[in-house]
């Protein structure tokens, strides 16, 4: 197995699971960053360190980060420009329909299979159908095939559209979990701007200690965003998260993104991990986390579903983001999740850009998805 799976022993004075949370212990301030490279925290002795937001003018990071979009096209441009694969594969069968204009049982049997291959699932197609028959039926033959289809859609998929709100708890603090790879660490450097521009202040916590690169590529979001992160170089995730709570309650930060490392939800032991990790945070503070978020890789497809039901019987998810919408056919996914097991689906992402991570819109979300009718 290889060693991220690997459960470390806790360093001595780490929280036990159900053992009394010590003191926050005391942390050194790294100097400003310099001139190019990374911001690198020293050690205290207890390992742990403060990469503190560079100097106003900080030069690229070593790790490489995608450039900011280019702003010449609007948001709804890029989701459609996204959600292409997606709307490809659920193209052929669904644009046959809409050309017809006529739902007879062999136009809603093709679309019945179409949405099944577009990775809607089983329960959601047949859902949709049924919907779709009684839409027909009120409407009447003059209908529009698509313009029914996508309001049985948005309906399908309109309670995931729940908000990130942040409550006046400070500081609030965001949990964030999911499987190796998912790209947990860039979804937090992509949320830690988007929360700047709602004029609140950040500070990461690097939670995976297992791999060093996932410290060194958030260290980078940091630099980039001018935001301190919390890191140790090995130990006890939950001692991560104790002083990172501990330190933004000591800078008077708004908003704390608390990542944790990638872990199959089929691994008892690193699940277990996960609630440690979530009872020490509230410890430090009381009621945190206010919200826990899972990143899930729109390629994953149906296994995104066991995804969401694992983790929320771990952690109790709060929301979810869903990643890569660029880069797979499965989009549809979204609507298998909202039809068997709706999480409030926070932010999509479509593309490596730090604004390629928007709010979850699902009238928007619908239009990019489904093949026009002309």
């Amino acid at each position: 197995m290889f060693d991220f799976f690997r459960k470390k022993p806790p360093p001595t004075g780490a929280p036990a699971p159900d053992s009394p949370v010590p003191e926050a212990r005391p942390v050194d301030v790294a100097p400003p960053a310099p001139a190019s490279g990374l911001a690198r925290a020293p050690e205290s002795d207890a390992g742990v360190g403060i990469t503190d937001a560079p100097a106003a003018t900080t030069a690229e990071p070593e790790q490489p980060i995608a450039a900011t979009s280019a702003p010449t096209r609007s948001w709804k441009e890029r989701l459609k420009a996204g959600l292409g694969l997606s709307r490809a594969k659920l193209g052929t069968a669904l644009t046959s329909v809409f050309r017809r204009r006529k739902l007879d049982d062999d136009a809603l049997e093709e679309l019945e299979d179409a949405l099944i291959e577009g990775d809607v699932g089983v329960d959601a197609a047949r859902h949709l159908i049924a919907d779709l028959k009684l839409r027909w039926k009120r409407a009447g033959d003059d209908a529009s095939p698509r313009g029914e289809l996508a309001a049985a859609l948005v309906d399908l998929v309109a309670p995931l559209e729940k908000p990130l709100v942040i409550g006046a708890e400070r500081p609030f603090v965001i949990m964030l979990a999911g499987v190796n790879g998912a790209g947990k660490t860039t979804s937090i450097g992509k949320l830690a701007k988007w929360l700047q521009q709602q004029n609140l202040t950040v500070l990461l916590a690097a939670g995976d200690t297992f791999r060093a690169a996932a410290r060194e590529q958030l260290a980078a979001w940091g630099e980039r965003h001018g935001v301190a992160v919390i890191q140790q170089t090995s130990g006890d995730a939950a001692s991560v998260m104790f002083d990172a709570v501990n330190a933004a309650k000591a800078r008077g930060v708004d908003v704390v993104l608390a990542d944790t490392a990638g872990r199959l939800p089929t691994q008892a032991h690193l699940m277990e991990e996960l609630r440690k990790i979530k009872r020490v945070i509230g410890r430090a503070q009381e009621g945190a986390p206010h919200e826990v978020l899972l990143v899930v890789d729109a390629n994953t497809g149906q296994n995104a579903l066991a995804q969401v039901k694992a983790f929320d019987a771990a952690a109790g998810l709060t929301g979810l983001i869903v990643t890569k919408l660029d880069g797979s056919a499965k989009g549809g996914v979204v609507a298998a999740i909202a039809k068997q097991h709706p999480v409030g689906l926070k932010f999509i992402g479509v593309g490596e850009g730090p604004d390629d991570l928007r709010p979850f819109v699902a009238r928007d979300f619908v239009e990019a998805l489904l093949p026009a009718d002309d």
